[in-house]
C-alpha cells in the first residue's frame, strides 16, 4: 500500500454526530488553512433534524483555486460509529483513517490499503474536564489539535482563530486553547506527519469567505430594501435572519434611532407573499426568502403580483423536491417552477447567481429589475451557494449608484395633466407607467385587480382587452432580456464543435472539468447563463456547436426545457448532462459525463474512481 502524498490538493471528511459541536470545531479546522493562505472550499452535508443523526463535513483543500466538489477523499476524521463502515468504504486506496481510539475496536473494522491514525480523544478529554458537555465539545478541538501536526498548520494560526471567536469570553479561550494543545502534544509524542501537507502560500488574495445567504441579505440591505416577511425554511432561513442583523446596524436612523425597516416573520409562506406584495403596490422596496415549498405555496399570490404588476422580489434557495424532499440537500430543481409560477400563461424573471459575491450582486439587482419591469424577480440560490462558506472577490458598492424606481408619475407630472393608464404600453417595451398611493389627491389613482381589465384599468372580459394585456406582459419579458446579467463565455483553448451550457452552483465544478477536458484533448466551449428569459447570446452560442452539453442538477433536464421553450430548438442538439443525488454535482461527474459522450474512451480520473 502506497500512501496518498500531496501538498495543498487534497480532500478531508469529517464523518459526525448532529449536535455535538462539531460544527465549529471543523470551521476552525477549514478557516485555519485559508489563513495560511491555501483556498478551502467546505461543504456541510447534515441531517433534517436537530440532533443525533449523522452529519458530514468536507474540506476541499486546492492550492491550484478550484472551489467545486472534487468527488472522494484522501483523509477521514471518524467521529461517528453509526456510519463508519460506509464513510471508511469511500475513502480513497492509500488515504488516511483518524479515528477516537478510545475504546479498542476489531480489526474488522479497518481496511489494509489504508493508514490508521487513533487519537484516544474521548479518554483524554474525561481525564481533563469534568463537564459531560464540555468534554464532548473541546474533544472536536482535540482532533483540530491533531490534525494540525498531521498536516503542518501552524499553531499560531489557530490561537489567533480560536482567540477571534472568543474575544472578550476568557472562560471560553482557556479550556479551547488548551484542548488544541493536547491534541497536539499527543501526535508530536506519539505519531509521525502524514504524507499530505498543508504549506503556507499566498493563493488567496483579497477574496474573501462568506456563504450566499449572508451575501444576498447584504445585497438586500444595499438594494433599498426595507420590508421582509418571511416563514422560517430550510435552507433559506439564516438569510432572513441576517437581514435582521444587518437592519439593526445599518438601518436606524441615527439622528432619531427609528428603525427604517420592517421585518415580518409571518404565519406562512402565503402570508409572506401578501405582505410583500402588499409592500411593493405602496412603493416600499419588499423581499420574502423561502426554498421550494414555501413557492407551491405562494403561487397564487406570485400570479397576483405578475397579472396586477407589483414589484417583488424572492429569493428561492432551492433544496430537494418535491414535497418535502430533501430539506438539507442540494438542487436546482425548481427552475421551471419558477419561470412559470402559478397558473395560466405567466412568465417570470431568473436571476441565477454562481457564488456569495454575484448573491449580493444579484439580490440588489433584483430590486432594480422588480420596480423596472413591475414584476415579481426571482433569484434561484441553492442550498450549496446559501450555507456554505465559499471563496469569492469582495463586494463593492458605488455610493453615486441610483435605485431604478422605474416608470412612476410624480404629482408634479399628474398635476400638469400627463395622461395616465394603469396598463397602457406608452413606450412599446410593454412597461407601463404607475403611481405610488396617495402621489395626487385627485389623479393617478388606478384599480389594483387581479382580473382581466382594460389599458385603463377598468374591469373588462373583452376578448380584445386580455388579449393586448397578455401579449403586451410578453413584450416586458422580451424588455428584460437586455436588462438582466449577460451570460459569461469561456472559450477552449482550440476551436470547437461541442459547447456546454450551465447555471449556478455549478460553476466552480464545471470549471474544474472544462480545464481537464481540455487537458485530455477534448475541447468543449462553456456558456454559463445568468438569467431568464435568455439572452440572444444563448441562442448564437447553440447555433454555433454541432451539439451543446446543457449540465443542471435536476431529473428533469428544466434548463434545457426552457432553453426548447424559448428558442424552439431541436431537442436532439441539447445533450442532457443531470446530477440529481442532492450532494453537489463534482468536477469528475461532469469530465466523465461530457468525456464519454465525445468520445468513446474514458476520462482519466483526478484519483481514484469516485464518480460524485
Amino acid at each position: 500500500m502506497t500512501p496518498i502524498a500531496a501538498t495543498n490538493d487534497f480532500v478531508i471528511k469529517f464523518a459526525n454526530i448532529n449536535g455535538s459541536g462539531s460544527a465549529s470545531a471543523n470551521e476552525l479546522f477549514a478557516k485555519c488553512i485559508l489563513r495560511m493562505g491555501v483556498p478551502v472550499s467546505p461543504r456541510n452535508i447534515f441531517p433534517s433534524n436537530i440532533q443525533g443523526l449523522p452529519t458530514w463535513y468536507e474540506v476541499r483543500v486546492s492550492e491550484a483555486g478550484w472551489l467545486g466538489r472534487r468527488g472522494g477523499y484522501d483523509l477521514l476524521v471518524q467521529m461517528n460509529p453509526q456510519t463508519w463502515d460506509a464513510d471508511v468504504a469511500g475513502l480513497a486506496s492509500g488515504g488516511y483513517l483518524l479515528y477516537d481510539s478510545s475504546k479498542p475496536l476489531p480489526r474488522s473494522k479497518f481496511r489494509d490499503d489504508i493508514s490508521v491514525i487513533g487519537v484516544p480523544l474521548m479518554q483524554m478529554a474525561n481525564a481533563s474536564w469534568d463537564d459531560l458537555r464540555q468534554r464532548q465539545l473541546l474533544k472536536n478541538i482535540m482532533y483540530v489539535g491533531a490534525l494540525s501536526v498531521l498536516l503542518g498548520i501552524e499553531r499560531d494560526v489557530i490561537v489567533r482563530l480560536i482567540g477571534e471567536q472568543y474575544h472578550g469570553k476568557q472562560a471560553l479561550l482557556e479550556p479551547n486553547v488548551r484542548a488544541l494543545d493536547l491534541g497536539r502534544a499527543y501526535v508530536a509524542d506519539h505519531l509521525q506527519p502524514l504524507a499530505l501537507k498543508i504549506e503556507r502560500r499566498d493563493c488567496v488574495g483579497g477574496r474573501i469567505f462568506v456563504d450566499g445567504n449572508s451575501a444576498a441579505a447584504l445585497g438586500m440591505v444595499y438594494g433599498g430594501a426595507t420590508v421582509c416577511a418571511w416563514y422560517p425554511i430550510t435552507p433559506s432561513s439564516s438569510l432572513a435572519e441576517t437581514f435582521q442583523k444587518y437592519c439593526v446596524t445599518l438601518r436606524i436612523d441615527p439622528a432619531t434611532g427609528k428603525h427604517r425597516y420592517a421585518i415580518v416573520q409571518a404565519e406562512d409562506e402565503i402570508a409572506s407573499i401578501g405582505i410583500v406584495t402588499g409592500a411593493g403596490w405602496n412603493g416600499a422596496r419588499a423581499f420574502t426568502a423561502t426554498s421550494g415549498p414555501g413557492i407551491s405555496l405562494m403561487n397564487e399570490i406570485i400570479g397576483l403580483a405578475y397579472f396586477a404588476e407589483i414589484p417583488v422580489t424572492i429569493v428561492d434557495v432551492q433544496r430537494g423536491g418535491p414535497s418535502t424532499g430533501m430539506p438539507t440537500r442540494t438542487q436546482q430543481a425548481d427552475v421551471t417552477f419558477c419561470a412559470h409560477a402559478s397558473h395560466g400563461d405567466t412568465n417570470h424573471v431568473l436571476l441565477f447567481p454562481e457564488d456569495p459575491y454575484e448573491c449580493f450582486e444579484f439580490a440588489a439587482a433584483a430590486l432594480d429589475l422588480a420596480d423596472r419591469l413591475q414584476t415579481p424577480v426571482f433569484v434561484l440560490s441553492d442550498l450549496d451557494i446559501g450555507m456554505n462558506h465559499r471563496l469569492c472577490q469582495p463586494f463593492a458598492w458605488d455610493d453615486a449608484r441610483r435605485y431604478d424606481r422605474g416608470k412612476v408619475l410624480t404629482a408634479e407630472e399628474l398635476e400638469a395633466g400627463r395622461p395616465f393608464g394603469r396598463y397602457r404600453d406608452v413606450d412599446g417595451d410593454g412597461i407601463p407607467y404607475r403611481t405610488y398611493p396617495g402621489t395626487h389627491p385627485a389623479r393617478g389613482s388606478f384599480f389594483t385587480r387581479g382580473t382581466s381589465k382594460n389599458a385603463d384599468a377598468r374591469y373588462s372580459e373583452k376578448g380584445e382587452d386580455y388579449v393586448e394585456n397578455v401579449e403586451r406582459l410578453q413584450r416586458k419579458l422580451q424588455t428584460a432580456k437586455a436588462l438582466l446579467p449577460q451570460p459569461v463565455l469561456q472559450r477552449a483553448r482550440q476551436p470547437a464543435r461541442h459547447g456546454a451550457i450551465y447555471f449556478g452552483s455549478t460553476s466552480p465544478a464545471m470549471a474544474e472539468a472544462i480545464a481537464k477536458l481540455d487537458a485530455d484533448g477534448m475541447h468543449v466551449d462553456a456558456l454559463r447563463v445568468r438569467g431568464y428569459p435568455f439572452a440572444d447570446a444563448v441562442r448564437e452560442f447553440i447555433a454555433a456547436h454541432e451539439s451543446v452539453f446543457v449540465v443542471e442538477q435536476n431529473r428533469d433536464a428544466q434548463l434545457r426545457a426552457l432553453l426548447i421553450e424559448q428558442f424552439e430548438i431541436d431537442p436532439a442538439r441539447l445533450v442532457r448532462i443531470l446530477h440529481y443525488d442532492g450532494t453537489p454535482v463534482t468536477a469528475r461527474f461532469i469530465a466523465r459525463a461530457i468525456g464519454t459522450r465525445m468520445q468513446p474512451v474514458c476520462v482519466q480520473a483526478l484519483r481514484g474512481d469516485k464518480v460524485a
